[in-house]
């Protein structure tokens, strides 16, 4: 009597979850994640209320005498961007660089490390030798690297409320509405799906080479992180939140596909 073997066929929702599963299991045990994240949420606080201690505060270059006067910020919106007239407010030249931006740099950071931890360790090879498509690793590093940077976004914010709450400072929106605020917030949201699709393709290309994938991401990022704060101001409409959906979507399907062709085409050691 002849036995017949079947091969039970995983459907694409099961092996995406199961991947899922893991990444995301992994992403919150990772000290790293939390690490991140504290510094998201305190970093603001600590740059709005020491530059708010030092306004007014003078220093004297010993070579021309020359005299600097120190101007802190006047507006807690400064952190999340510029206000209408806001050209003219104090410490604007720290805050245009220095604010909620930042995180999508940061994001880099978790992205390369996690990436390259999984080709450093062996974990990857295993894992598309007995379990994984590249392209569920794709999607699911892309998702665990886009909440991980929503979350960071959404703290930075909260801690910069609190700072300005703490250095006394205005929550004057000078006419904008708390729609454009958190049209703004989700205009950011949408568009770190932009920089995460960016950082997972430079970290599968470096592998296991943590500072090649974290110089090519911060490179790469650069060159699209001016443009966010004119794509994400703290007016933004309905069409910036729909531009920067179409976007992410687009960077995350293109890119996502790229990276799984790298994957294909190179070798995973």
């Amino acid at each position: 009597m002849e036995s017949k073997v079947n091969f039970e066929k995983i459907s694409f929702s099961d092996r995406l979850g199961s991947m899922l599963k893991v990444d995301f299991k992994r992403m919150f045990k990772s000290k790293l994640f939390y690490i991140l994240l504290a510094c998201a949420l305190i970093l603001p606080i600590l740059m709005t209320v020491m530059m708010a201690m030092m306004d007014g505060s003078v220093s004297v270059d010993p070579q021309t005498g020359a005299e600097t006067v120190m101007v802190g910020p006047e507006n807690t919106w400064q952190n999340i961007g510029t206000l209408p007239g806001g050209e003219t407010m104090g410490g604007m030249d720290v805050f245009m660089m220095c604010n909620i931006n930042m995180m999508f740099m940061a994001v880099a950071v978790f992205i390369c490390l996690f990436i390259s931890d999984d080709f450093r360790s062996g974990y990857a090879k295993n894992l598309f030798t007995v379990r994984a498509r590249k392209g569920d690793y794709i999607i699911s590093k892309t998702l665990a690297g886009f909440v991980c940077g929503s979350i960071m976004l959404i703290l930075y914010f909260i801690g910069s409320m609190l700072g300005g709450a703490i250095a006394g400072l205005s929550f004057d929106l000078h006419g904008l509405t708390a729609g454009n605020i958190v049209m703004c917030m989700l205009a950011k949201v949408f568009l770190m799906l932009v920089f995460v699709s960016i950082f997972v393709l430079i970290s599968v290309a470096a592998k296991q080479k943590a500072w090649l994938a974290l110089c090519g991401s911060l490179g790469g990022g650069m060159l699209l992180f001016m443009m966010v704060s004119m794509i994400t101001p703290l007016g933004s409409t309905i069409m910036n939140v729909a531009l920067c959906l179409a976007g992410g979507a687009l960077f995350a399907v293109g890119l996502g596909a790229i990276s799984k062709v790298v994957l294909k085409k190179t070798s995973l050691v």
